[in-house]
């Protein structure tokens, strides 16, 4: 029997709502494609990139409270609007200046839309059922990671870009027609005083182990996406389809079947052997790195495909996992300000390991590149041993 939520009229538009918002920031996945095409350098496609991550970070501890303070809906429709603004943008005359310009939009445009979203869903959700309702609520996010830059990417080769900026925008406008039709939630509270807009921004939260934890698991994520592409080149893969598969089917798979796990055996046995299996997978590929190269007659696919299961299960319990902890511990009038530091301290983690261990792995080399990484995350794996639970009813 499927938790009553289901039935919530809502939780359902605002999962709807997370697939078409999603879908139009994953149409600018390929966005490195089109900047190396109008002459861009690699210098200049991390900087354009990375700036999404850049602004999400500072933008979420300062939307957090104003999104406690003056209620969910109207940010959910601003970050909708920057989205769309964004993405009208980038159909316009080619240049990199104006593509930082587009992407510092949409990282603007995901923290509002996101924090307020997120905190839409926790008010809809009881403490009983939160954990797979934000699973499920995830999946939504993770189908449209997984399908706009199929679709993105056949568009492309038949268009080219400009149509695929356009129909970005296309998936924005159908998700702030979602944000319209939902019902306003609970009102706003006063917003705190004391304090500076970042200090009530939450950065107290940053002392809880839930959130060094949260980072731990960032930093695994961030890490493995960004570099087990050029890892599987560097070993003569030539694709990674089924890497990306396993990946989302097993982080689907463990929310919709294994979710409701975080709500019956508490976050803690969630989370912790889920931080030791994201440990595991990567060891497998510091494994990889020491025993194969690329002339070796090792099936490294098949190990690949292993690690993508492994990976991408992980993921799936561990995100609405940490959420929820965290948000376990937040007063209802406090949820903006929680969400928007655990969605800020998981991209730190994700924007440190694309950095650092891209300077370690010039440094060393692959192998124990990945080998440093299992020893930081088994050190987070240790921490996450030690989370309390404190739910309500």
């Amino acid at each position: 029997m499927s938790p009553p939520i289901l039935a919530d009229k809502a939780f359902v538009r605002a999962t709807i709502t997370n697939f078409f918002f999603f879908f139009s920031l994953n149409c600018f996945i390929l966005l490195p494609l089109y900047i190396e095409g109008i002459g861009g350098t690699e210098v200049e496609i991390g900087l354009v990139m990375g700036l999404y991550n850049a602004v999400g970070i500072l933008c979420q501890p300062i939307v957090g409270p104003l999104v406690d303070a003056f209620g969910r809906r109207r940010f959910m429709l601003a970050g909708t609007g920057l989205v769309i603004a964004a993405a009208l943008l980038a159909t316009t005359t080619p240049s990199i200046p104006l593509l930082a310009l587009v992407r510092g939009l949409q990282g603007i445009g995901f923290s509002a839309f996101f924090v307020a979203n997120y905190s839409y869903v926790l008010d809809l959700t009881p403490p009983s059922h939160r954990g797979w309702a934000l699973g499920i609520y995830g999946v939504a996010g993770l189908v449209a990671t997984a399908t706009a830059p199929l679709v993105g990417e056949a568009v492309v080769r038949r268009m080219g870009f400009r149509p695929l900026f356009i129909m970005g925008t296309a998936m924005a406008i159908v998700a702030a027609g979602y944000v319209w039709s939902l019902p306003r939630g609970r009102p706003g509270a006063p917003l705190p005083v004391a304090g500076s807009l970042w200090e009530r921004g939450g950065l107290d939260e940053l002392r809880h182990r839930h959130m060094v934890v949260t980072l731990f698991f960032g930093l695994g994520a961030g890490t493995i996406f960004v570099f087990v592409p050029t890892f599987a080149d560097s070993l003569g893969v030539e694709t990674l389809a089924l890497f990306y598969t396993a990946f989302a089917v097993a982080a689907i798979g463990v929310r919709v079947f294994g979710g409701r796990l975080i709500d019956t055996h508490g976050r803690r046995a969630v989370i912790v052997p889920s931080m030791f299996v994201q440990t595991g997978a990567t060891a497998l590929l510091a494994l990889l790195g020491f025993v194969v190269t690329r002339t070796s007659l090792t099936p490294v696919v098949p190990v690949l495909f292993v690690i993508g299961l492994m990976s991408g299960s992980a993921h799936g319990l561990l995100y609405p996992g940490l959420a929820a902890m965290v948000t376990d511990h937040a007063p209802e009038t406090r949820r903006g300000v929680i969400v928007a530091m655990f969605s800020a301290v998981f991209l730190v983690g994700q924007t440190a390991g694309s950095f650092a261990f891209g300077y370690i792995t010039h440094a060393i080399g692959y192998a124990f590149m990945w080998m440093m990484l299992a020893s930081f995350l088994l050190i987070g794996a240790a921490l996450s041993m030690r989370l309390v639970e404190r739910r309500t009813s």
